[in-house]
């Protein structure tokens, strides 16, 4: 994890609790048995396994992929860069050159680009531990703000 250094610039074109709930979002698709397929089995007979299915995911992809896609332009590159930052591809003080890397090189959606990356949730943390945030201060629960 990145050591915390308060002189770097605030993230201005993002609000952190959107990060946080993006990263907790993308943590739960993380949890994805790929493995399991769903069938026409009764849930209960079969120890609710189909939870694991992709099928139970399809909701939790679609709900990231449409908040990701609801960003506006400024958040959608503060995002990328974020996630950039967070796997070193630039560091804190960096951010004005990210976010401007991320306006000029976007060829594909952000969420298509963003859900790609597996480690998602793990970058953006760690992209907002470099700005002193922590998704441990934002509620990103069913009924928080975002």
């Amino acid at each position: 994890m990145r050591t915390i250094d308060d002189t770097n610039p605030a993230m201005p074109e993002i609000n952190p609790q959107k990060v946080c709930f993006i990263a907790a979002k993308a943590r739960e698709l993380l949890s994805e048995d790929e493995g399991a397929r769903p069938d026409a089995s009764n849930a209960t007979d079969d120890g609710e396994r189909s939870i694991l299915t992709d099928a139970a995911y399809g909701p939790i992809r679609a709900e990231l992929e449409q908040f990701i896609a609801d960003l506006d332009e400024d958040e959608a590159a503060a995002m990328v860069a974020l996630m950039w930052i967070g796997r070193g591809d630039f560091e804190a003080k960096d951010w004005e050159e990210a976010v401007a890397q991320a306006r000029e090189r976007r060829q594909s959606p952000a969420a298509h680009y963003l859900l790609g990356e597996p480690l998602l949730p793990d970058y953006l943390e760690d992209a907002l531990a470099a700005y002193g945030h922590s998704c441990r201060d934002f509620d990103t629960g069913p009924d928080a703000e975002v």
